[in-house]
């Protein structure tokens, strides 16, 4: 045994020692991570706040022009007219079949079998629906799909008040297509040279 050898530590531990008293963060850097987490936490809040309502807004939207491409599909399918009622007051639609519950045609308006209301998200409201040139704020507006895919021509116009955002929906009167217009629009009539 070499003298004064048994007196130190081995070097091995001196370094575990060393590394054991450097390991770990200190409580000011823990802070700081945790205040800068926060600050994106915040940020994200902040954003994804301003991105929901127009979400509810286009949610809306979609499922509004899935049950119009959908009834206007039956009324082809079926060969036989179906209504949309949509409720101005309450801010829901729903779709009324010419068939009566058990079955077959109905024989009277009466009759005929409607479908759950579809109601609109708390954020989203009917603004007008426009049809010809009768436009509707208020009460119950009936709209028409008929056997030869043609539709009562009319716009829909949903909004967000507290956002100020407003989605317009077109339904074509001869075609029963469906055209889509954020924000409010209107149809120009045609004019002579559009026809040159």
């Amino acid at each position: 045994m070499q003298p004064g050898r048994a007196d130190r530590e081995p070097r091995s531990v001196r370094l575990r020692a060393l590394a054991r008293d450097r390991a770990g963060f200190s409580l000011v850097e823990l802070l700081a991570v945790l205040i800068v987490l926060g600050l994106i936490a915040t940020m994200v809040t902040i954003n994804w706040r301003s991105i929901l309502p127009k979400t509810e807004l286009h949610s809306a939207v979609r499922e509004l022009s899935s049950v119009l491409q959908g009834t206007r599909s039956d009324a082809i399918a079926r060969n036989a007219s179906f209504d949309i009622q949509y409720d101005l007051d309450e801010h829901r639609y729903r779709v009324v079949t010419p068939f009566r519950a058990g079955g077959g045609l109905a024989p009277s308006n009466e009759d005929r079998q409607t479908l759950a209301w579809h109601p609109l998200p708390e954020t989203v409201r009917f603004g007008t629906i426009t049809i010809g040139t009768d436009a509707f704020e208020k009460g119950m507006v009936i709209v028409r799909f008929d056997p030869l895919g043609s539709a009562s021509g009319h716009v829909i116009v949903l909004e967000q008040p507290a956002d100020e955002n407003i989605y317009t929906i077109e339904v074509q009167g001869l075609l029963g297509l469906i055209n889509y217009h954020e924000g409010l629009f209107e149809r120009l009539p045609p004019k002579e040279d559009d026809f040159k």
